[in-house]
């Protein structure tokens, strides 16, 4: 009979160990639904094997001046440097044109660029100009050799541009491109573009590192947003327009920091899977060109005019947003700051914080009834908005009817000021912090007391104590509301397993004993029998 029992108990065991284990992995996996991306980058597979061409080669390394590159043939570069050596050019004229159909060899590799650098090696390019009339030429490319294997080290190649002239008219041709790992370092470029899927500074498949420093980037193109990211992007100082498109589009786990630089967005026209007009969008959409986890956006300074639609929108993914002495214009009539919610993309959680720094917000916040928003206000920032779950989307559908999960947090020396009756989960901070207007906070369902019936809003100052440094901000310890409920399922099965045991155990001694036996003697006894 003793046997039995502790068959059982090991069974239990067992369960409980295969269950704590596969939540601890995230739970069965599978393959989610793939959806185009919105702009930027077209998704899709690449191909292990490319062959490049270039009407002029540089495999060594070298110094040009004054020298001109063009290309008419479909599939080659103007200008193809493919060496580990350091290479100088100065002053290009570059022109390329002939259409390609190679898709994702030129998204991916840089097949038909006006310049593509490859091989491992620094390249610097000084003054000049870039002329790119095809569909799939990207202006500027620098691939990193990774094999388009997100989250891979690159061969180090870098590409360090200044002073030089880059247009682009095709579809799929992009300002400055990096891919596979590859490295970008720009500085007081003017980059226009025309085309469709045309990211001024453009990224892909394997990602990569980009820091950009002064210099103008506008783009006209549908789905063309001013940055699109599956990379670890730094802008500084620059002025960056989409006059169609998103301003900034950030798939998957990959970043973008803005630095004291004016970002101007009118969005006017949806693309691929979109359901939303906005500004800055942070999404995953599983297409395989961007790995999943946790997104980040963060700016310093400046000023973000959202000219139409939501000024950020979230869907499908986890995302951060930093914002610190941001001047935000939003000019839209209906006046969104934020929407957090289900879009054409699927596969993931709709999750956001947002961290206000000495930051002034207005406006309402959307958060669907599947979703989850994090706000948090520290260094006199103030919010003058509310906080809803009625969303429809921008084709007229009605995409939620109740607010999610939100959490608010105001430190003492930041406010909110209500401009409507508002539902949230959790509010951290003084009462006396919450300006009502008149209106109601609920918290779960509770009305707020103590808030204030009127008070004086704190007002913002410029933020000047930015550097041009990459954004080193540290988010692998960032808990998720969904990690919390496994954090917390994990120690209710663990407490579960020893009651069981413990219980199963106590059963065999009596059984044995005819008595109850102190836990010493039971684990003893425990022991014996093992």
């Amino acid at each position: 009979m003793k046997r039995k029992i502790l068959a059982v108990i090991l069974a239990i065991a067992m369960i409980l160990t295969l269950t704590l284990t596969a939540f601890a992995e995230g739970g069965p996996g599978g393959t989610p639904p793939s959806g185009s991306p919105p702009g930027g980058a077209p998704g899709g597979s690449g191909s292990s094997s490319v062959t490049y061409s270039g009407a002029t080669s540089i495999s060594s390394s070298e110094t040009q001046t004054n020298q001109t590159y063009s290309s008419s043939g479909a599939d080659e570069n103007a200008l193809l440097i493919d060496t580990s050596d350091s290479v100088t050019i100065t002053n290009p004229t570059v022109t390329k044109s002939g259409d390609s159909d190679g898709g994702d060899n030129c998204n991916f590799y840089g097949i038909n660029s006006g310049i593509t650098v490859k091989g491992g090696g620094t390249v610097t390019i000084t003054g000049g100009t870039v002329e790119a009339t095809a569909t799939g030429a990207n202006g500027v490319f620098s691939y990193g050799g990774n094999g388009g294997q997100n989250g891979a080290d690159g061969d180090g190649t870098t590409v360090i541009i200044k002073d030089t002239v880059i247009n682009t008219t095709g579809d799929n041709g992009g300002g400055i491109m990096t891919t596979g790992g590859g490295i970008m370092q720009a500085e007081n470029l003017t980059v226009t573009t025309s085309g469709r899927s045309s990211a001024a500074i453009r990224t892909d498949r394997g990602g990569g590192t980009v820091t950009v420093t002064g210099g103008s980037y506008t783009t006209s193109g549908l789905g063309s947003p001013a940055i699109y990211s599956t990379a670890d992007i730094t802008v500084s100082d620059a002025n960056l327009v989409s006059n169609l498109s998103e301003g900034v589009c950030i798939e998957g786990k990959n970043s973008v920091t803005i630095n004291n630089s004016d970002l101007t967005a009118n969005n006017t026209q949806m693309n691929g899977n979109a359901t939303f007009l906005d500004s800055i969008m942070i999404y995953q959409s599983m297409s395989g060109d961007a790995d999943s986890g946790t997104s980040s956006f963060t700016m310093n300074g400046g000023t973000l005019t959202s000219k139409s639609g939501h000024v950020f929108h979230v869907t499908n993914t986890n995302a951060i947003i930093n914002l610190s002495g941001v001047t935000i214009n939003n000019e839209d009539s209906s006046n969104v700051l934020l929407s957090v919610c289900d879009d054409g993309w699927s596969g993931s959680s709709n999750i956001a914080t947002l961290n206000a720094d000495g930051q002034i917000l207005n406006g309402t916040i959307l958060v669907g009834d599947n979703s989850t928003l994090t706000l948090n206000l520290t260094n006199s920032s103030a919010f003058t908005g509310t906080v809803s779950g009625e969303i429809t989307n921008a084709k007229g559908t009605t995409v939620s009817t109740e607010v999610g999960t939100v959490s608010v947090t105001l430190d003492g020396t930041s406010k909110w000021s209500l401009t409507a009756d508002t539902y949230i989960t959790e509010f951290n901070g003084n009462a006396a912090n919450v300006i009502n207007n008149g209106y109601t906070l609920y918290v779960n369902g509770v009305a707020l007391e103590g808030t204030s019936d009127s008070g004086e809003m704190p007002t913002q100052t410029e933020n000047t104590a930015v550097t041009t440094t990459a954004n080193t901000t540290d988010t692998a310890d960032t808990l998720t509301t969904e990690e919390s409920n496994n954090t917390v399922l994990f120690v209710i099965i663990g407490v579960a397993a020893i009651a069981i045991i413990a219980t199963v155990s106590a059963v065999v001694i009596k059984k044995k004993n005819g008595s109850d036996a102190p836990d010493t003697e039971a684990k003893s006894e425990n022991s014996k029998e093992e």
